[in-house]
This record gives C-alpha cells, structure tokens and sequence, in this order.
C-alpha cells in the first residue's frame, strides 16, 4: 500500500507541499507490486516498453530476492485527476552503506525504460519536470540515498525518454542491435549477407560431416535442464577467464528458472525461452551452444549465451545458432534482435545499430550526494578504459591471469 503518497504538512515544507499541489502531479510510493497490478499491466502494453519492467518480470526477481520495494507511482491532477502517468519500478539495494534505489532486477538487465501512459507521453515533451524530480526524491526520503536507474536509453527507436531530464552519466556498455527489414536476405545485407551466407554453409558442411545437427527450442519439460546447462558451460568460460561467476548465487538462478514459464500463448511475451544446437551422430546429444532469449511484442533480447570450446569449435556453434535463432524470428514477425550490452566481437558483427545507453543518477539524502558523485566518477573511469583498446586488453589479460589462465575474457563479462 501506499507508503508516503499523500503525507504533507510535518512532513514536508510548507513549501515542498505548495509544490506538490501547484505540479499537477501526484507521486506516491508503494512497498508492494500487488495494488498497482492492473495500471501496471495496462502501461506495460506499450511497445516500446522494456519487458524488463514488465510486472511478471519484476515479480520474479522481487519475489526470489526479497529487497524493499519502492515503486513509484505518478497520476495526474487535473483533466486525467486520478489516472496514472508513469510507474518506475524499483527496489532498495544496500552496498556499503549506501541505499540505492534501482530498477528491480536491474543488475541482470540489458535496457530499462520505465513505464509511461500514452497521455503522459503526450504531454510531456521534455519528460519529468525538475519539480516532478523534487517530489519523487521527497517521497523516497528516509528510504533511499540516491536513485540510480541503470541502462536507460536517452533515445529508443525513436521515442525520446521522459527520464532523460534526469541528470546521466553515460554507462561504459553500450547495447547492439540488429534491425529486421522486408526480406531476410535483405536484413542480411546490412551486416555482409555474402560473407554471412558463406560462414553458414561452412558451418552446416562441417556439422554434417560429423552427422549433423538440430536447432532446439526447449519444451517445457526441458528448459530447466538446458538453463541448467547454460549454468555450467558459462561457469567454465568465467573461471578461464578469471572473471566472477555472475549466475553462481542460489536467487539468481532462482529467478531465471521461474522466468521460464512466464509467456503468454501467442508468442509475443516469453520472459525467458533457451535456445540450443543439439549435434547428431559423432557427438550425439551433445550440445555445444545455448542461448536465452526474452521477447515482448516486436523487440527480441539475447538475455545470455554459451558455448561449449570441447565441442567442434571448427564449427563456431554460438554463431551458427545465432544464424537459426535470427532467421526463425525473422519469419515471426520481429522487428529487432537485440543483443544486449557489452561490446564483443560477434555482436559487432551481426549488428548495424550501437545504442548509446545512461545511468540516471538523482540524489535524495546527504550522503546520497557524495554517493552520486562517487557513482558517476566510478562510470567515468569504466568508461574512459573501455576506450582505450590497449589499456583494456592489458586489465582483462591481468585479470585472466590472477584467475589462473590466459584465456581472453572479453565475452565474459559486461562491466
């Protein structure tokens, strides 16, 4: 319910109050997603609308970590009184004594955007007022030190962000997409379509001479399995490449198991659905690549993908998948295959589009000022690495060897 919403007099300035009533906008803040369901889902229709803060979504990483919740709610005053305008969802992390308000399960996001009814889109060109601003840091004090807001696209296919008044510093990944066009030989074009339909034919010739190959979308009774597996393969890329598990804790592959139920019978929302090459003949059963895949309407994300080096690595199995993967959606009717952020070679290679993403940074209390200033120096650097190729290669080759192998560890990791 409800937390602080509607509390004005002792708790707040005459004037912090005069500026809630004068705004036209009413900012309330839940600790629960259960009394926002129906407005959520309603919001969440829009296409544009990141599946990542779709309400099933959110709900499984909310219910598996069991942070506070802080979803705030803005409606309008006045000729839509009462409406809702924007949801943001979000949850409390505390890390070093710092309590930072993120979207909820945003450490495993690839893009964020909020939610945002069509009315406030329409009337709010130049998205949230600095006073609107005001009135959420008002609402979240005693609650949150700083609002960090992870991966927002200041600009996403074409719709400016009603949060990027906010002020941002530009996150170090940037996100790779690859636009489908008319045809799919025409969507190949944009990336090499020769040199693509060569590397396909090389590959499939290589798995049919060792018996072939099948491409596998997991039934229901084994997606489990096959995210499990993804589990392990990626457990050895992270300790070659003397990286941190990221998928290692219990919750979190909690989380993602529940997500794999969560879709609707027409195909246009899976909150996770595994992708696999299964090998035939000499390597029977065996799988030598596995990928995630989440889609909402027309945007398909590339949550996470593996391989497995033992397995016919002539062939380049995690390509060859994204081949299938790309081609069977093509014909479904997406429009754009995303795949996510972190800047790898193969991306690079499939995709004509580099999304520039930010994180949003509004201070509430005292220490949630230094703590923003630390947090956009602490980006600042990331960033100013990830530019310079010789000095990244130099730490991620350290960091390969601190782990106990050479291995190159660029696909390993997003930050």
């Amino acid at each position: 319910m409800p937390i602080a919403g509607a509390v004005r007099g002792e708790a707040a300035s005459t004037a912090a109050a005069q500026a809630l009533a004068d705004s036209g906008m009413r900012v309330e803040i839940f600790d629960s997603m259960a009394p926002l369901e129906a407005e959520w889902r309603a919001l969440e229709q829009d296409n544009l609308a990141s599946l990542h803060q779709s309400y099933d979504w959110c709900a499984a990483w909310a219910e598996t970590f069991r942070h506070p919740l802080a979803i705030v709610r803005g409606s309008f005053n006045g000729r839509f009184n009462g409406r809702t305008a924007f949801i943001l969802p979000l949850e409390i992390i505390r890390t070093q004594g710092i309590r930072r308000a993120e979207f909820i399960g945003a450490r495993h996001s690839n893009i964020n955007t909020g939610l945002f009814s069509a009315e406030f889109l329409g009337t709010a060109a130049n998205g949230l007022t600095a006073r609107q601003q005001a009135e959420i840091a008002l609402m979240m004090r005693g609650k949150a030190d700083l609002m960090v807001l992870r991966n927002v696209p200041l600009d996403w296919r074409g719709r400016k962000s009603p949060l990027a008044s906010i002020p941002a510093v530009e996150n170090q990944n940037h996100a790779f997409q690859l636009p489908f066009l008319g045809a799919f030989e025409t969507t190949l074009k944009q990336v090499n379509a020769k040199r693509r339909r060569k590397k396909f034919k090389h590959q499939t010739r290589i798995l049919n001479e060792k018996g072939g190959y099948e491409y596998v979308i997991a039934a229901p009774d084994q997606r489990d399995a096959l995210l499990d597996l993804f589990f392990r393969q990626k457990a050895v890329r992270f300790e070659a490449a003397g990286l941190p598990d990221v998928f290692q804790a219990g919750p979190t592959q909690a989380a993602l198991h529940r997500l794999l139920a969560l879709r609707d019978g027409e195909r246009s929302y899976a909150a996770l659905e595994m992708h696999a090459l299964r090998l035939k003949g000499e390597h029977e059963g065996h799988i030598p690549a596995v990928a995630a895949l989440s889609r909402k309407g027309d945007h398909v994300i590339c949550q996470f993908a593996s391989i497995d080096e033992a397995l016919v690595p002539e062939a380049s199995p995690g390509e060859l998948l994204f081949w299938l993967m790309i081609e069977r959606l093509h014909h479904e009717g997406a429009a754009l295959f995303d795949f996510g952020i972190g800047d790898q070679g193969y991306k690079r290679s499939w995709c004509p589009v580099e999304t520039v993403q930010h994180d949003l940074i509004l201070p509430i209390s005292r220490i949630g000022h230094i703590a923003a200033f630390a947090q956009r120096g602490i980006t600042h650097a990331k960033a100013a690495i990830k530019a310079n190729p010789q000095l990244y290669g130099f730490i991620q080759r350290l960091r390969a060897r601190q782990g106990g192998s050479d291995a190159p560890a660029e696909e390993a990791e997003k930050d």
